[in-house]
């Protein structure tokens, strides 16, 4: 399914300080089975110089710079749901310890793979307990680095124990993903370990939404990465939510969604009767994409209504998987009136 970089591997055996007995210490390594070792001193520098000469032969001409054109893919969820497992269903290999044992995974660990023609960056990270149950420790550093992976992800998969359900944990994860702007997908594991009939997907999909009501927006997906059951749809969605954390939509169209979403639910008028009035939109920035509303007052619109138009940027336009950011400006009518590409609404 997928295809893992294979690179060269060197073994060097250290503390060979000796020139008389560093080959005959080295030697008794070749039992490994990795190839020919070679006999090197890390205080004294010796044998360095040859472990680079061949080290070098291997090297490209031309040196790939890795970041530029990988999707960066987070797993993230709490301890013992199943994150390490499901790296290895990827690489169709045991490459991260899986155990019963909670925190097992202590660091975040970068796997680039190839699939379909394309690149990524699965990292593999701690599972995230809540905070008064993490003492100060190897596992409160294993977490802040699960957090940073959230940060530099394209995409976070946060995978969820069917067995257990949607948890108080997994409601605080989801919130802190749609707080840093990642798009994400909800993976719920251990699917394979659940008696089923023709109503369990549905069922458990409306728990899902009652649940995690506040990200309706986002992908789920029912998986087995002990069997390997659907692990391999995954992929294509993460593809459909990057794009969409990346899109950008022009400013015209922006007015046109604003335009009917006004002309079918006016703003709110307050007790004074002045009424809140949107001049025009215009996206700012994506990753997530990001929407400037200009506005008389930006007090006039209540979060009822300021759902209500993000509700319709999401139908008219999409944006699946990705959160979208709305700032409301209050703007006087005279500037807008000065603006080239004001359109109003």
């Amino acid at each position: 399914m997928v295809k893992t970089k294979k690179l060269p591997l060197f073994l060097a055996v250290n503390k060979c300080e000796s020139p008389d007995k560093g080959l005959i210490q080295a030697s008794e390594f070749w039992c490994l089975g990795l190839g020919e070792p070679y006999p090197v001193s890390a205080i004294h520098g010796s044998g360095t110089g040859e472990l680079l000469d061949v080290v070098i032969e291997c090297l490209p001409e031309t040196t790939e710079i890795i970041g530029n054109n990988e999707i960066k893919v987070a797993i993230i969820g709490r301890p013992n749901v199943g994150k390490s497992s499901l790296l290895n269903a990827f690489l169709g290999e045991q490459r991260a310890i899986v155990s019963p044992i909670s925190g097992t995974t202590r660091d975040a660990i970068d796997t680039f793979i190839e699939y379909q023609g394309k690149n990524y960056c699965l990292i593999d990270t701690a599972g995230i307990r809540k905070k008064k149950n993490v003492e100060y420790g190897p596992e409160f550093f294993g977490i802040n680095r699960s957090f940073k992976a959230i940060r530099r992800a394209d995409v976070v998969l946060l995978v969820i124990d069917a067995l257990d359900g949607i948890t108080e944990q997994d409601q605080k994860l989801a919130g802190r993903i749609v707080e840093d702007g990642r798009a994400f997908i909800i993976v719920v594991n251990k699917w394979d370990a659940i008696e089923k009939d023709s109503y369990t997907i549905y069922d458990y999909q409306k728990i899902l939404h009652q649940r995690l009501h506040f990200i309706e927006w986002v992908e789920n997906i029912f998986i087995s990465a002990l069997t390997g059951q659907r692990v391999d749809k995954i992929l294509d969605l993460v593809d459909s939510a990057a794009i969409e954390h990346k899109r950008r939509v022009s400013t015209s169209v922006i007015n046109e969604v604003l335009n009917e979403a006004v002309r079918w639910h006016s703003p709110p008028t307050s007790r004074q009767g002045k009424q809140g009035r949107i001049y025009y939109g215009t996206q700012v920035s994506s990753q997530p994409p990001s929407i400037a509303l200009f506005v008389n007052d930006a007090k006039r619109f209540n979060e009822n209504y300021r759902r209500y138009i993000e509700r319709q940027f999401r139908q008219q336009l999409g944006f699946k998987g990705t959160p979208i950011r709305l700032f409301w400006r209050s703007k006087k009518a005279r500037d807008i009136g000065n603006a080239n590409h004001a359109t109003k609404v």
